[in-house]
């Protein structure tokens, strides 16, 4: 795990506001007391996906909450969710599909048990910065020997690429998944080891999440319209016998507030789906 690092937004100063992981209204809650030497440490698991938008949210709540401490834990989702299941202990959980999160808390509607959707993500195809498969289309993945590496299929952005690979079979027909897949030479833990493979000129392609090609804008990309494209939802919630209950409800709030979704859409994150 890590300490939130400096970025662009690390100056930015918001109020607290506390809301409850259901709700976008504030529950009623003690304010956290920061007075002078009282420090205090908030953990959150994160999807991989959100290593650099929650480094600069972290850096910001901190600077509006003297004594604060944000603690990432980045990684595949499906890694996070197993590390709690075996005893992990974290405040607030972020992965990038709501299920994963379900799997923790349940499905029951109490204070910390639904989650809410805070951002959304799409797909595209990376390439080598030379592309030296000459790949100009979505139909060139199924040409033979093209080395494609994925996430693995238990990893969210894994299976939100199979699934749109699948919805492809309808442009270019029923063989088109098998032919891809055949091609696939890596499945990895999480989506940042995908974007490491590629740069690396390890593999002809990868499909990622918008915004991780958007960070490493040297790799050319290969969109995936919207009819077969599918849309990742991350959702958050605070975890039941969180140490830090009211300071991970206020660490939420801020997540959802004007000011932290305008960070997250600076690094290309979708906006959450209105209601």
């Amino acid at each position: 795990m890590r300490q939130a690092r400096r970025g662009p937004f690390s100056c930015l100063i918001v109020a607290a506001v506390l809301v409850g992981a259901c709700s976008r209204g504030a529950p009623t809650s003690s304010p956290i007391d920061e007075s002078e030497g009282v420090k205090k440490e908030l953990v959150v698991f994160a999807a991989a996906s959100l290593t650099d938008a929650f480094g600069d949210l972290g850096l910001a709540f901190q600077d509006a909450h003297p004594g604060v401490t944000v603690v990432f834990n980045f990684a595949g989702s499906q890694a996070l969710r197993t590390q709690i299941e075996e005893g992990a202990v974290a405040d607030v959980f972020a992965p990038a599909d709501p299920s994963v999160l379900e799997a923790i808390v349940g499905t029951d509607r109490g204070e910390t048990g639904c989650g809410i959707e805070f951002a959304r993500n799409r797909l595209v195809v990376i390439l080598p910065a030379d592309n030296p498969a000459s790949i100009g289309s979505l139909a060139d993945l199924a040409r033979p020997r093209i080395k494609l590496v994925l996430a693995a299929d238990e990893v969210p952005v894994g299976r939100y690429a199979r699934q749109a690979l699948a919805n492809l079979n309808l442009e270019f027909g029923p063989a088109f998944l098998e032919s891809v897949l055949a091609n696939v030479v890596s499945n990895e833990e999480n989506v940042k080891q995908v974007v490491a493979k590629v740069s690396l000129g390890e593999a002809d392609a990868g499909i990622v999440y918008s915004t991780d090609a958007r960070a490493e804008p040297s790799l050319p990309t290969v969109p995936i319209e919207d009819p077969y494209n599918v849309i990742a939802s991350y959702p958050l919630a605070v975890l039941p016998g969180a140490p830090e209950p009211n300071l991970a409800h206020q660490f939420v709030g801020f997540v959802l507030s004007p000011e932290g979704q305008a960070v997250l859409a600076s690094y290309g994150f979708l906006p959450p789906r209105p209601g």
